[in-house]
Protein backbone atom coordinates (compact mmCIF):
# COMPACT_ATOMS: atom_id res chain seq x y z
CA UNK A 1 0.00 0.00 0.00
CA UNK A 2 1.44 3.10 -1.57
CA UNK A 3 1.66 5.78 1.13
CA UNK A 4 -1.29 8.18 -0.64
CA UNK A 5 -3.64 4.78 0.19
CA UNK A 6 -3.13 3.41 -3.49
CA UNK A 7 -2.73 -0.74 -3.47
CA UNK A 8 -1.54 -3.08 -5.91
CA UNK A 9 -1.44 -6.74 -5.76
CA UNK A 10 1.28 -8.64 -5.39
CA UNK A 11 0.48 -12.35 -4.51
CA UNK A 12 -2.17 -14.40 -4.05
CA UNK A 13 -3.26 -17.70 -2.65
CA UNK A 14 -6.51 -20.05 -2.59
CA UNK A 15 -7.90 -22.54 -0.93
CA UNK A 16 -11.30 -24.66 -0.80
CA UNK A 17 -11.50 -25.11 3.09
CA UNK A 18 -13.15 -28.15 2.13
CA UNK A 19 -9.38 -29.86 0.96
CA UNK A 20 -7.60 -28.08 3.78
CA UNK A 21 -6.57 -31.07 5.29
CA UNK A 22 -6.63 -33.46 2.34
CA UNK A 23 -7.56 -32.98 -1.82
CA UNK A 24 -8.69 -36.72 -1.44
CA UNK A 25 -10.99 -37.00 1.18
CA UNK A 26 -13.39 -33.39 1.34
CA UNK A 27 -14.39 -32.02 4.65
CA UNK A 28 -16.81 -29.08 5.34
CA UNK A 29 -16.51 -26.43 8.34
CA UNK A 30 -18.96 -26.33 10.78
CA UNK A 31 -20.61 -23.10 12.03
CA UNK A 32 -19.32 -21.52 15.22
CA UNK A 33 -16.03 -24.03 15.11
CA UNK A 34 -12.30 -22.75 14.65
CA UNK A 35 -9.92 -23.78 12.34
CA UNK A 36 -6.33 -23.42 11.40
CA UNK A 37 -6.02 -22.97 7.72
CA UNK A 38 -2.95 -22.60 6.09
CA UNK A 39 -3.11 -20.61 2.70
CA UNK A 40 0.32 -20.83 0.52
CA UNK A 41 0.53 -17.17 -1.54
CA UNK A 42 2.13 -17.28 -5.02
CA UNK A 43 5.91 -16.65 -4.39
CA UNK A 44 6.88 -12.77 -5.28
CA UNK A 45 9.56 -10.66 -4.32
CA UNK A 46 9.46 -7.53 -3.87
CA UNK A 47 11.18 -4.38 -1.93
CA UNK A 48 9.41 -2.15 0.33
CA UNK A 49 10.11 1.45 0.47
CA UNK A 50 9.56 3.40 3.66
CA UNK A 51 5.93 4.81 4.51
CA UNK A 52 4.53 1.53 2.74
CA UNK A 53 2.31 -0.63 4.21
CA UNK A 54 1.51 -4.37 3.64
CA UNK A 55 -2.17 -5.20 3.43
CA UNK A 56 -3.91 -8.84 3.44
CA UNK A 57 -6.87 -9.49 2.15
CA UNK A 58 -9.13 -11.76 3.10
CA UNK A 59 -12.41 -12.88 1.16
CA UNK A 60 -14.76 -16.00 0.27
CA UNK A 61 -14.28 -15.47 -3.54
CA UNK A 62 -12.49 -14.15 -6.32
CA UNK A 63 -14.91 -14.93 -8.90
CA UNK A 64 -14.43 -14.59 -12.35
CA UNK A 65 -10.70 -15.48 -11.46
CA UNK A 66 -11.35 -18.78 -9.74
CA UNK A 67 -14.82 -20.85 -9.53
CA UNK A 68 -17.43 -19.11 -7.59
CA UNK A 69 -17.79 -20.78 -4.18
CA UNK A 70 -21.85 -20.54 -3.18
CA UNK A 71 -20.85 -21.92 0.47
CA UNK A 72 -23.47 -24.63 0.48
CA UNK A 73 -21.18 -27.74 0.68
CA UNK A 74 -22.44 -29.48 -2.60
CA UNK A 75 -19.91 -30.14 -5.00
CA UNK A 76 -19.54 -27.37 -7.76
CA UNK A 77 -20.91 -29.17 -10.71
CA UNK A 78 -24.43 -30.13 -8.29
CA UNK A 79 -24.53 -26.23 -6.98
CA UNK A 80 -27.31 -23.67 -8.37
CA UNK A 81 -28.23 -20.13 -7.86
CA UNK A 82 -31.04 -20.92 -5.40
CA UNK A 83 -27.66 -22.90 -2.59
CA UNK A 84 -26.28 -19.52 -2.59
CA UNK A 85 -25.04 -19.06 1.23
CA UNK A 86 -23.63 -15.52 2.34
CA UNK A 87 -19.87 -16.56 4.16
CA UNK A 88 -18.53 -14.90 6.81
CA UNK A 89 -14.65 -14.83 7.69
CA UNK A 90 -13.21 -14.28 11.38
CA UNK A 91 -9.53 -14.10 11.95
CA UNK A 92 -8.63 -14.22 15.14
CA UNK A 93 -5.70 -12.88 16.80
CA UNK A 94 -4.97 -13.37 20.21
CA UNK A 95 -3.03 -15.92 23.16
CA UNK A 96 -5.62 -19.02 22.09
CA UNK A 97 -5.78 -18.36 18.14
CA UNK A 98 -2.31 -16.72 16.67
CA UNK A 99 -2.24 -15.65 13.41
CA UNK A 100 -0.04 -14.87 11.20
CA UNK A 101 1.20 -14.04 7.91
CA UNK A 102 4.86 -15.21 6.61
CA UNK A 103 7.07 -12.54 4.83
CA UNK A 104 10.86 -14.02 4.47
CA UNK A 105 12.97 -11.31 4.61
CA UNK A 106 16.18 -11.62 1.77
CA UNK A 107 19.21 -9.72 3.32
CA UNK A 108 21.11 -6.94 1.65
Amino acid sequence: MYPDGRTILLTEGALRTRYRDSFEKTALLAPNQTYEIKIPLWETSNLFKAGHRIRLHVTSSNFPRFNRNLNSGKAMAEEGEADIRVANQIIYHDRAHASSLLLPVIAR
